[in-house]
């Protein structure tokens, strides 16, 4: 543990790096996937469990947090960390994201943006200082900066004006962070899929000397190939000294391409929502827990996993508890694919390491390739 947020590459492998942040509540060995708990829980999971499957740190929302039980109300139970019982870093979202998809009726100026609650419809105001003002009461580790999310596809000149205020907001984000011993405020890269407004958008947030990037607005519809491509133009832009953070990214297969590319940081909803709805990851690919097939297959998911739920269920159980829609299935699923995606992450940050991402990369498709089928 350190006294400041730092940031120390150990090993780079290609574009691939491996790598340590440190901060007062703990390390975040990188790559790095961070679970998503939006409301200050990982939907059907212990966080005891989270941690015991490798995690070291967690995502927060700000949008959600704020609206309940209220930033105050968190700050006055002394913080997210004491009231969720996670006492290792926490990542903290703006907001923007959800403002521009899931409230109602808004308005967007200079200042910031006016919206209405997706709860109960009640108003509410959030400003670059604002979000700040909140994440700081949150008292979370990594903060970000407020940004407007265009969804993609949008017009070159919605997405260059929403960069541009991005952009401005970054300055009064960092602005209104200040000097946060130990804490880290990142910068968000926008410009949509317009190359030169991703370059432009880094090298701005470049010169602001922020301690973490994100690049935003590549989980939103555009295809993986559009995704990548922005990634090979944006990246060199930005400091190879400071982490960078893809946002709300993705498959396995994302997250191996992104890696290959530079990237350091991850989170996305997908192994928790997928569990909860019968798909399990494996080191075989997808399995569709809802299928009859899995109906009387006594194997587990992943004879190999130390993970239990992988281990030691038989699928025609976790087909039985899906087709019920029983609460444990879900459960038991959501295990499973965050013990998968931290294993994956071990993989990717030892074979760094090694000098053989690509090979682990290559081995690793290939599993997914042959598949699950249960053998004649």
């Amino acid at each position: 543990m350190t006294e400041t947020f730092q940031f120390n590459l150990i090993a780079t492998d290609g574009k691939a790096r491996r790598g340590t942040v440190s901060m007062p509540r703990g390390e975040i060995r990188t790559p790095a996937f961070m679970p998503v708990g939006t409301v200050g829980t990982v939907k059907a999971m212990y966080l005891d469990q989270v941690r015991e499957l490798g995690a070291d740190i967690i995502l927060g929302n700000t949008y959600h947090l704020m609206l309940r039980p209220g930033p105050e109300r968190v700050a006055r139970l002394g913080g997210l960390h004491e009231l969720i019982r996670w006492p290792h870093p926490i990542l903290t979202d703006s907001g923007g994201f959800q403002v521009m998809s899931l409230a109602g009726l808004r308005k967007l100026d200079e200042q910031g943006v006016m919206f209405k609650s997706h709860i109960d419809g009640s108003s509410h105001y959030m400003s670059p200082e604002r979000s700040i003002e909140i994440q700081g009461l949150l008292d979370s580790d990594i903060q970000m900066q407020l940004d407007e999310c265009v969804r993609l596809p949008a017009t070159p000149l919605d997405i260059e004006r929403a960069m541009e205020m991005s952009l401005r907001w970054a300055e009064r984000c960092k602005t209104a962070f200040g000097d946060q011993p130990g804490k880290a405020m990142f910068g968000i890269v926008q410009g949509g899929d317009v190359p030169a407004l991703r370059v432009r958008s880094a090298e701005a947030l470049a010169s602001l000397d922020l301690k973490g990037y994100a690049v935003g607005g590549l989980a939103v519809g555009e295809p993986q190939d559009v995704m990548l491509e922005m990634l090979d133009i944006t990246l060199p832009a930005l400091p190879a000294n400071k982490p960078r953070y893809l946002m709300g990214v993705g498959t396995p297969d994302d997250i191996l391409k992104s890696v290959a590319r530079g990237i350091d940081m991850f989170d996305c909803v997908m192994p928790t929502r997928a569990g909860r709805h019968g798909l399990a990851f494996t080191r075989r690919g997808r399995v569709n827990l809802r299928n009859a097939r899995h109906a009387e297959d006594k194997r587990p998911l992943d004879e190999q996993s130390s993970c239990p739920a992988s281990r030691d269920y038989s699928r025609a159980y976790l087909h039985h508890l899906i087709r019920a829609d029983e609460s444990l299935g879900g459960m038991l699923l959501t295990w499973n694919n965050l013990a998968y995606y931290q294993d994956l992450m071990k993989g990717i940050r030892d074979a760094i390491e090694h000098g053989r991402f690509q090979a682990f990369m290559d081995e690793t498709q290939e599993e997914w390739a042959r598949g699950d089928l249960q053998p004649a």
